[in-house]
């Protein structure tokens, strides 16, 4: 949980950022840079309930915390300037790595990188959607596959300078149907490895304890079982799924 400094001091607006579909702000809470989205400035969505993405959000991290995979930044709800809303730690970017890139279709790297699609741009040249083949994103794909994640884009990816991999804007998660699109397709039908499985199985644990109570506060009953089901569905599968239903696999736009 975060320390009572970050929910209890001051939260400053420094500036809004402005690429975000909803109301996201870039503020410091003594010194410490943060992203804060109130839940005063989220649209309203069809398919999700109004009011309830910050909420998804500090979900997605308690579910990142559970695998032991830090794929979340820390998040949590606390009041701001607007209101009470999503907190979470802002992360620096590397500007030299892409972990998800659109490349000129003829030029596919021919090791570590997997293909994922390919299309024509708006000047109707050829080109693909890659990701890196790394253990952090691999993992990442888990997580997205566990909470549904149903807005993956390559922008949601952010690469550390360390090498370690964090994705940000879960918001569009935990809806009790399926709902995933992703970027991250690169490994469908791969056998999950050892540290994967366990990932999962720390989740399914954590479910019947102190991870279930606490997602009850953010989440339905429908929905915390409904990412029960997917999480026992995985871990019998033992593979990377492959997209299913009528609607897109992957977000749009891409990025």
């Amino acid at each position: 949980m975060p320390t009572p400094d970050l929910v209890a001091a001051e939260l400053t607006l420094v500036g809004r950022i402005t690429t975000a579909s909803n109301a996201t702000f870039l503020g410091t809470i003594d010194d410490v840079e943060v992203v804060y989205k109130p839940i005063a400035g989220e649209g309203p969505l069809w398919d999700f309930p109004q009011g309830t993405l910050a909420h998804r959000e500090v979900a997605a991290y308690l579910v990142s915390q559970a695998c032991g995979w830090g794929v979340v930044p820390h998040t949590w709800l606390r009041d701001g300037p607007m209101g009470e809303g999503m907190v979470q730690l802002w992360q620096e970017q590397d500007p030299a790595q892409d972990a998800v890139n659109l490349i000129a279709a003829d030029h596919m790297p021919e090791t570590g990188w997997k293909h994922v699609l390919q299309g024509r741009d708006e000047n109707g040249q050829m080109v693909a959607l890659v990701h890196e083949d790394s253990p952090a994103l691999r993992r990442m794909a888990v997580f997205d596959v566990i909470v549904n994640n149903a807005d993956r884009k390559g922008d949601h990816v952010l690469a550390l300078a360390d090498g370690h991999r964090h994705g940000v804007d879960h918001g569009l998660t935990f809806h009790r149907d399926h709902k995933l699109r992703t970027v991250l397709w690169g490994w469908v039908g791969e056998a999950l490895t050892a540290d994967e499985e366990d990932g999962i199985d720390r989740v399914i644990e954590g479910l019947q304890g102190e991870l279930g109570r606490n997602l009850a506060d953010l989440l339905s009953a429908e929905e915390i079982t409904a990412l029960a089901a997917r999480c026992a569905r995985l871990r019998l599968a033992g593979r990377f799924p492959a997209p299913s239903g009528e609607m897109s696999a992957v977000p749009w736009p891409l990025f």
